[in-house]
Formats: structure tokens, sequence, C-alpha cells
């Protein structure tokens, strides 16, 4: 991987970690999950207008079809994700969803993309998956096992963390080949996604019209950060993946959990700092071991 595609990679690990303790700490539901796409429609306007005025009207089914599968594994992802942290702790569904989602898809990259492993690269994978425990709790997990309310709060972390991850890794896969193969812009995969976002989620918001503006009221603040930086976040990825195999880029991402382990600890209040870093700090060795397999 080149610098400048490592560098786009962290930029955008530091700027995910922090709209994901935004979407953490909103609480919101699918409800949210709108205003934050509003919000994106909204701020990012400009841009997606100028890069696409006179791209998109040229667009044939091919490029329809990606752009609208992408908005629906984004929405699909973000609903259970927000589910998630509903359920349990951030840092038991954000280090599940981030490990599992790029492991996957480098495992594709390597099962179906005709990629090696050396044995530097699966002694990254040990490193990631012994980060990822860490960060998730380490051996405070058998403690928890133990307790009935915390063992089926746990429970329900590593299900929605793991089936984040599955949905991470299908949008993954499918925006970089659009990116790196049909050559689509990321700035446009990722903002006319945002129309397909919104049929699918414009009926919850009108469904039950009170609900939706008592719950604008008390989450419009988070759902403006995420809508506003977020898609800053993936389109650095997207940009990264045109210039680095997608293999490389996806566990390279993980970067992000050492941010929210340093930040997300602090600010959520969720305890064992120390032991959640040196479990970032695990998967950051995994991942360069990964980014030269």
């Amino acid at each position: 991987m080149s610098h400048s595609a490592f560098l786009l990679v962290i930029l955008a690990g530091f700027i995910h970690a922090l709209w994901n303790i935004a979407a953490k700490k909103a609480g919101g539901d699918v409800r949210f999950a709108g205003f934050t796409c509003i919000i994106m429609m909204l701020v990012w306007a400009p841009v997606g207008l100028y890069f696409g005025w006179q791209v998109v009207p040229q667009w044939g089914w091919l490029e329809w079809s990606f752009v609208g599968a992408s908005g629906v594994l984004h929405v699909l992802y973000f609903i259970t994700l927000l589910r998630g942290y509903r359920k349990a702790d951030l840092t038991v569904v954000y280090p599940l969803a981030r490990g599992f989602g790029p492991l996957l898809s480098s495992s594709a990259a390597i099962l179906f993309l005709g990629e090696r492993i050396s044995l530097i690269g699966a002694l990254g994978v040990i490193a990631v998956v012994g980060g990822v425990f860490l960060i998730a709790g380490g051996p405070r997990l058998f403690r928890q096992l133990k307790d009935q309310t915390q063992q089926l709060r746990l429970r329900k972390g590593i299900f929605y963390g793991l089936l984040t991850g599955l949905f991470i890794a299908g949008y993954t896969v499918l925006d970089g080949y659009a990116v790196k193969v049909i050559l689509i812009s990321p700035i446009l995969v990722d903002y006319f996604g945002n129309f397909i976002r919104l049929a699918l989620l414009l009926p919850a918001l009108l469904r039950d019209k009170q609900a939706t503006l008592t719950s604008w009221r008390l989450e419009w603040k988070y759902a403006f950060i995420v809508g506003a930086i977020s898609p800053i976040s993936y389109v650095l990825v997207l940009y990264a993946m045109q210039s680095a195999p997608l293999s490389h880029v996806a566990p390279a991402r993980e970067v992000s959990m050492l941010f929210a382990a340093l930040i997300g600890g602090h600010l959520l209040g969720e305890g064992d700092r120390l032991q959640r870093v040196v479990g970032a700090l695990c998967i950051a060795v995994g991942v360069i071991a990964l980014g030269n397999f």
C-alpha cells in the first residue's frame, strides 16, 4: 500500500471513530438513520452536483445497479449498527463489526480473487483477532457469561457486531469493485447512494410523525455530526481502494478501533481503557502485517 493510500485510511479511521461515538451517544433507531441521510444529502449537495452534473446523466443500468445495491447494504448496515448500540456497549459492537467485516473481505480476496497470504499475513490475522477480543472485553467476557443480565447484553453485542460486520464486508467488496473496475467516482457512489437510502428510510420517518419530531429534537445534534462527517471517512477509503488492493485497505481501516478505544472508552465510561488500548495496538500491528501479505 502506498504512503498516500495509508494516510487516507488513517485519517478515515479517525473520522470513522468520531461519528460512531456520536451515533452511540444518540441512541437512535431507524429514524436517526433517516435524519443522517437527509443531512448528508443537504450538506454535500454542492459536491454531489459539481461532480455528477455531467457524469450521472450518462449512467446506465450497470452504474445505477451498483449504486442501488450499495445504498441497500449501507441502510442495512447502519440500522443494524444503531440497534446494536442500543442493546450493547460500543466497545463490544464496534470492534466486532470493524474486525469481522474486513476479515471477511480479505478472505474473499484470498478465496475468489487468487490472492495469497504469507506467514506474516497469517500472524497479522491472529493479531487482529486477538486485538478484537481484548477491545471487546477480553477475560471480562468470560465473567459476564456467569451473570444472566450481562450475558444477555454480551450475546446481543456479539450478534449485532457480527451481523454488522457481514454488511460491512458486502458493501466494501461491492463499492470497491464499483470504483476500481467500473470506475465510478467514489464521491458519486457515496452521495447518490443517499437517494436509495432515503427511499428505504422515508416510510419509517412518515409512519409516526409525532415520534419522528420527538426523536429529531433529541438527536439532531448527533445526526448532524454523523451526516456531516461520515461521508468524508468513507470517500477517503474509496479513494484509497483506487490505488491499493482492497484486501489491504479493508483491514487497514481497523486503525479506527485505536481511536475508538482511546476516545470512546473515556467519553462513554465503558471501562478497561488500558486493555482496549493494548487490543487496539495489536490490531494496528496486525493491520501492518496484513498490508504486506
